[in-house]
This record gives structure tokens, sequence and C-alpha cells, in this order.
């Protein structure tokens, strides 16, 4: 089958229950969506599929047919970041680290559909992604100053 990743199309020998998770990991290398619950209770393996944030590992790879798929390495670049991982920078919000390519989409989906949310809708948005170090005000920080950012460009 193939499935369309990052603006590019990749031909993939899977089985067509395969969970999109470990299609984009396993099969094409994109380390960046990471596996934590398995049953979409944490958002670590948070994609965007045509745009929606969408938690990986309960999305066969058979029911992707002309969806386009974004993983964290696809939203940004090093040299050119986009505004919700500068923003993540410049609020320090990592601590390990492990959960942040999902929050990060979560919240890069969540200012393509609202570019200026509440801190209520921002907690909403993101209720779905836990961090285990805790960083919650960090995040609410950096969503923000990811919104005044995309309302200036």
């Amino acid at each position: 089958m193939q499935i369309k990743v990052n603006g590019r199309v990749h031909d993939v020998d899977v089985e067509a229950e395969m969970p999109l998770l470990w299609v984009l990991r396993d099969e094409l290398g994109f380390t960046g969506v990471k596996y934590g619950c398995g049953i979409a209770q944490c958002g670590a393996c948070t994609v965007h599929v045509d745009g929606a944030a969408t938690r990986s590992c309960q999305v066969a790879a058979g029911d992707l047919a002309g969806a386009e798929v974004t993983t964290i390495e696809g939203l940004g670049t090093p040299e050119t970041l986009h505004v919700v991982q500068r923003a993540w920078v410049e609020h320090q919000v990592a601590q390990c680290g492990y959960c942040q390519s999902g929050q990060i989409m979560q919240a890069a989906a969540l200012l393509s559909e609202n570019p200026a949310p509440s801190d209520a809708q921002i907690d909403e948005a993101m209720n779905g992604n836990l961090c285990r170090c805790g960083t919650y005000s960090r995040i609410r920080d950096a969503v923000r100053s990811a919104a005044t950012a995309l309302q200036g460009s």
C-alpha cells in the first residue's frame, strides 16, 4: 500500500490493520512519534491526518488511502522551526521530552483551527496529552506565545 507522510508518498508492505504508529516508526523510520500507552489515552503518538490531531496508535494503515500524514519531523526543520516548536524552546517546556512531539502536534492542530484560543480552550484541547514531568503551565504559556506569534505574522 502507499501512505503519504510529510509530503512524500511511501510504499509499505504491511497488513492493513497495522497501526499507523508502527508503520511510521518501524517501517518508515519516523521515530519522533512515540509509543506511550497504545490505547489513545496519553497523546505521545499524536500526528496530523489531513490536519487533524490523531492518535496514531489507533489508526489502521489501511484506513489512510488518500490521506496526508504529518509527523513532528514534517512540522518544521531544525533550521526553520514551526511557530509552536519555537515557542516550546522559548518557554523551555521539555523536561524529559518524551511526550513533547505529541504535545507539539496537538498544539499545532489547535492553533490551525483556533489561532487565538483562551486558556480554557488550550486546556481542553491539550487535556488528552499527558506529561509525566508536569510541565502543563509551560505548555499553556508556549501555546499562548505561539498564538500571539501567529497573529503577528
